[in-house]
């Protein structure tokens, strides 16, 4: 049974788990079913009452009035198609991203994508592996794993033969091999991450903005509603010209494109950083990364380069073999990790010592041994972990690690029983590993420095050595490295303040690093955390938004809500600008749509209290929709923008849309009430209400849009060029029952639209100074000029 075991499945026992249906099939995180975007574009509130009111219409009124039954079409195939080619692009980069399965099956090694395990395969393992199914282990060779994603413990857990291991879990040290017992849906992981990995539209703090506007709109619409019916039905006008004003006023009052441009502005979103090679596996990260005001890198693999090549070996005894016992460490392991992989460009072959007990390398004790029959017991690791300070070793390690090298310790120790305890290290060489840093690191974080974002260096390496990189690319307060292990880990308060006051940190543990992320939080700082290897999965997970590099380990690409798929550090600006461009977008457009709110509103409670006709028909709607909020939001929430994100964005926007609905609707129903004292007709007073509308709400369309660019000007002014066709074509102005027999009448609804456009100047100039505050309007000019500088 062990030789089966160890030769694993055969071809036909594979084929035959296949056709049973024991496949490792779970659902993919990055995105949700076909089925699933359908329901949600289709199935949605307002889609429904929007389609019984079309109804209503086709029945009691004229087809004309009815255009706005259209809004259901184009909202649900937009946000369709939108979602759909988000999806395809996160799929795919989802399967590029998914980290290859190493099994054994015909008694060969071979890699499988994660989907392709099956019940019983013997799957291998190394460090920086993600365990993503349930099993048994049946080898171990010092194999250590992490269950604190599951179990809250953070203390590595040894495996040997025969020991359960969970989906979930990482290997950080050692290597080892186990049987598949439960895969899909049944593994302990899958089952915890089938809410925690959903799709993640409904964790976003703007989505939840935007839901929150619609569940205070439909409060209010049941009753306006009610009363608006009422007062219509009660004029004895007949039933169709009753129903025909209702559903002017109730249409009006829903912000029916609001979900459709939250939604077309993040998937846009996700395309565009697909194509810079982007992987947002949870939709919020690019809101959340936005916020970021606290960035913490980890240096390895994120400002260095994650490979590295061999400087020197500075032997410091002349009786001890140094040239054996590196090429014994280095080739102890198949799979080298990047230090043993630099040792081995000098040391390639192994002496041929027998290896009587190894202990692999691990992030939390920062060197690995091996014991060698007949030569003794050797490490490889840290130096001011390995030697006694003070030492000449010691010292002369300490100097070259502040040039930015990466600097280790060969000794010679009496036993490897106790690896808590190795007792006195005969240091025996010292070895110097170049790092190369990225060239892109200077300018991305120069970018950081002028958003506003404070960057964290977290590291495991030496202090001085982190220090002197973080120097080299221009961090601030890069000469002041702290050593973690000075730092306490059981007053949070204290480290907190630590972490506040600097900003590089060498021999961070993963428990700390995971420490430091809760520490700045506390401060209420917006954390994101980057790293590539096995000791930085538990940060990421912690972080308001992990970022991987593809290159990372599976775990951490697994935890992570963005992963870098071309290792480019450089790449996070871009989703950095793709984050703000949504927030700043999303509030700009929500303004728009919450003016025709709140308008809707109060013509309706003006309606229902006077008891006039309704000012305008859903027609009229329809055209002043389209031509102040429905055409001008779609290009605006796609818009270039790299204003800082804010929080308060329903109390900010409400601010400005309450007043502004209200200063429209008091110009309108003035303009129709002056109208309607006249002798004008019930047409003619209406059209007078549409001109004086228009002008409102086209002033807001053109506030809103500030800062203003070419292509911004050209939107506004084309919107008034195709109104002022609307109203002097015969065709269209039939159509939309639009009658303007009297010049004079057009000038006065025209010149009370202008009227209210200048108050609302003023008060848009009232709210956007108390936005920006005492001292910040200079911030406020800074931003509004980078946005105008993208936006050209």
């Amino acid at each position: 049974m062990e030789q089966v075991t160890q030769r694993g499945l055969t071809s036909a026992e594979v084929a035959e788990r296949v056709a049973l249906g024991q496949v490792n099939d779970v659902r993919r995180r990055s995105s949700r079913s076909v089925s699933a975007i359908l329901r949600a574009n289709v199935l949605t509130l307002f889609n429904g009452v929007i389609g019984v009111l079309w109804v209503l219409i086709m029945i009691f009124g004229e087809w004309q009035d009815g255009l706005f039954g259209l809004v259901i079409v184009a909202n649900a195939g937009i946000g369709i198609i939108q979602e759909l080619r988000a999806k395809r692009t996160l799929d795919r980069l989802a399967i590029v991203n998914e980290a290859p399965v190493r099994v054994r099956r015909d008694g060969a090694e071979t890699e499988i994508p994660p989907r392709q395990v099956v019940l019983g395969d013997l799957i291998l393992l190394a460090p920086g592996d993600q365990l993503l199914v349930d099993g048994e282990t049946v080898d171990s060779d010092g194999l250590e794993a992490d269950e604190s994603l599951l179990t809250g413990e953070a203390d590595p857990v040894h495996k040997l033969p025969g020991d359960e291991v969970l989906s979930g879990s990482f290997v950080v040290a050692g290597r080892g091999s186990y049987v598949a017992t439960r895969v899909g849906g049944d593994a302990y992981a899958a089952r915890l991450a089938e809410e925690a990995s959903a799709f993640g539209l409904s964790h976003s703090e703007l989505r939840d903005g935007v839901t929150r506007f619609i569940k205070y709109v439909t409060w209010l619409v049941v009753p306006i509603g009610a009363l608006l019916t009422w007062s219509q039905v009660s004029r004895r006008t007949g039933v169709g010209e009753a129903v025909t004003s209702t559903v002017a006023g109730i249409v009006t009052m829903i912000p029916e494109g609001l979900v459709l441009m939250t939604s077309i502005a993040f998937a846009v979103g996700v395309i565009r950083l697909g194509r810079r090679r982007c992987l947002v596996q949870e939709l919020p990260a690019i809101e959340i990364l936005a916020r970021v005001d606290t960035l913490c890198l980890d240096k390895t693999g994120t400002l260095t380069s994650g490979g590295m090549e061999l400087g020197e070996v500075r032997g410091l005894r002349d009786d001890l073999p140094v040239p054996e016992a590196l090429g014994a460490l280095a080739n102890l392991d198949p799979d080298p990790n990047p230090t043993a992989r630099a040792v081995q460009t000098r040391y390639p072959d192994s002496p041929g010592w027998t290896v009587a007990a190894k202990i692999p390398f691990s992030s939390a004790r920062k060197w690995s041994g091996a014991e060698f029959d007949g030569h003794g017991c050797w490490v490889l690791g840290a130096p001011d972990v390995l030697l006694p300070p003070g030492t000449p070793a010691y010292t002369e390690a300490g100097a070259l690690a502040a040039t930015g090298l990466r600097v280790l310790a060969l000794g010679k120790v009496a036993s490897l029983r106790d690896p808590d305890d190795l007792g006195t290290v005969e240091a025996a060489a010292i070895v110097v590993l170049r790092q190369r840093v990225r060239p892109e690191a200077a300018e991305t974080l120069a970018y950081f420095a002028e958003q506003g974002v404070t960057v964290k260096v977290i590291s495991g390496d030496n202090p001085e050595s982190v220090s002197a990189i973080a120097t080299s690319v221009g961090i601030p307060g890069g000469e002041r490295a702290v050593d973690a292990r000075t730092l306490p880990d059981d007053n949070p308060e204290k480290l907190a303040e630590i972490m506040e006051a600097n900003t590089v940190f060498g021999r961070v543990s993963p428990h700390q690093k995971r420490l430091f992320v809760g520490a700045l939080q506390s401060r209420g700082h917006t954390v994101a955390m980057t790293g590539d290897g096995v000791n930085d999965v538990l940060a990421l997970k912690d972080a308001d938004l992990g970022v991987a590099m593809g290159s990372g380990s599976g775990a951490t690409r697994a935890v992570a809500q963005i992963v870098l798929m071309n290792d480019s550090f450089a790449g996070l600006p871009s989703v950095v600008g793709e984050g703000r461009r949504v927030l700043a977008n999303i509030e700009r457009v929500a303004g728009l749509f919450l003016t025709k709110t709140f308008y809707a509103i109060v013509l309706s409670l003006l309606t229902g209290v006077i008891g006039l006709a309704f000012p305008f028909a859903p027609r009229h709607s329809t055209l002043i929709n389209a031509l102040t909020i429905g055409i001008p939001a779609f290009f605006l929430a796609l818009a270039p923008s790299n204003e800082r994100a804010r929080s308060g964005f329903v109390p900010r926007v409400l601010r400005l849309a309450v007043p502004a609905g209200i200063i429209c609707a008091t110009a309108v129903y003035l303009s129709y009430w002056i109208a309607q004292s006249g002798a004008a007709t019930l047409a003619e007073s209406r059209t007078s209400a549409v001109i004086t509308l228009f002008v409102a709400a086209w002033w807001v369309l053109a506030l809103v849009a500030r800062p203003y660019v070419w292509w911004r000007v050209a939107l506004v002014a084309s919107m008034a060029g195709l109104f002022a066709l609307t109203l002097a074509i015969p065709f269209t102005r039939e159509f939309f029952a639009l009658t303007l027999r009297d010049p004079a009448a057009g000038g006065v609804a025209a010149g009370l639209g202008v009227a209210a456009g200048a108050v609302l100047t003023g008060v848009f100039a009232v709210m956007r100074s108390r936005r920006t505050g005492p001292g910040q309007g200079d911030i406020q000019s800074v931003q509004d000029r980078s946005t105008a500088t993208l936006g050209t």
